[in-house]
């Protein structure tokens, strides 16, 4: 019988995302296995997979907010913006160096709402290939500046007999942490590349609770989440047993018929979730504490509509 829930995986660093999932395919021998949230392959950290049923909810996760951990060298500018890419110029022990309030500076300008442009080596598609692809082919595609949201950024540690930068971010989806790197470098005169990136948390995953791909090989059952583990922002609702096949097949839910156990929360860290005809009222159903799936509430008409049906 086909299990289904999210393991909170620890990726370790030259593991591409994709790896893990293949790697936890083959161990768990299940095929229906997905990702939220791609890690570059030399940064580590939190990576959940979603099993079985689980992979439907992917695209509610992959909208949470990411926090990250990173670390930059001034003085070294790359085509990828990080170490690991073909150095551009190379100006380590002959630039001027700056100093700590010229370096907050600098990170004061990437505070909330902020449009990025994407690293030329990304995964982000354009007339449907991805931007790594045309760059390995020796082709310059810029992609244009897209929104996102840097909730937090804290300036930890500079090192200036080093040139090395430690920062930790709290941002929304698809922020490149890279991008950051490059920028600070360019605003600084002296370039600066990516040297390191940890995932510490990814909406409600973090890093003190992910676990290594060892201890899922060992026993991969005893690392599966319950589907619902991540949604404590959505509400919460109890139907009666005999709505839950009705529901079960696709069905409305009148307001009148569940029991709110819970109102959707939202708070300031909390990214845009997807949503239907405007509607952003997301509720789990549950009957007699069976996780059955997600609802959407429409004010107007008072029903709570099937968006996700995940038990049956």
């Amino acid at each position: 019988m086909e299990q289904h829930g999210i393991i909170n995986l620890l990726k370790p660093a030259g593991m591409t995302s994709h790896d893990c999932v293949y790697f936890l395919r083959k161990v768990s021998g299940i095929k229906r296995i997905g990702h939220t949230g791609t890690l570059d392959p030399m940064a580590a950290g939190v990576l959940p997979l979603c099993v079985g049923n689980a992979t439907r909810i992917m695209d509610y996760l992959d909208l949470d907010h990411k926090v990250y951990r990173c670390e930059m060298i001034l003085g070294i500018t790359t085509d990828t913006w990080d170490i690991w890419g073909k150095v551009i110029e190379d100006k380590r022990g002959c630039f001027p160096k700056p100093d700590l309030k010229t370096i907050e500076q600098a990170f004061e300008s990437f505070a909330g709402d902020i449009f990025q442009t994407p690293p030329s080596y990304s995964s982000v598609r354009i007339a449907g290939k991805h931007l790594y692809e045309y760059a390995r082919e020796g082709k310059e595609i810029k992609a244009a500046g897209r929104p996102v949201i840097v909730h937090q950024l804290q300036l930890i540690e500079y090192d200036s007999d080093t040139d090395r930068i430690i920062f930790d971010l709290r941002c929304s989806k698809g922020t490149y942490v890279r991008s950051i790197c490059n920028e600070v470098g360019e605003i600084l005169g002296c370039g600066g590349a990516m040297s390191f990136l940890l995932r510490m948390g990814s909406g409600d995953f973090l890093l003190k609770d992910a676990v290594t791909p060892e201890q899922v090989e060992a026993c991969w059952q005893d690392h599966l989440l319950p589907m619902d583990y991540p949604m404590n922002r959505f509400g919460k609702l109890d139907i009666p047993q005999d709505r839950v096949t009705w529901f079960s097949n696709g069905g409305y839910i009148r307001a009148g018929e569940a029991e709110i156990l819970q109102h959707p929360r939202k708070d300031d860290i909390s990214t845009h979730i997807r949503t239907r005809n405007g509607l952003d009222r997301i509720y789990r159903v549950y009957a007699k504490n069976r996780f059955l799936g997600l609802a959407l509430y429409d004010e107007e008409k008072k029903l709570y509509t099937a968006d996700k049906v995940l038990c049956r």
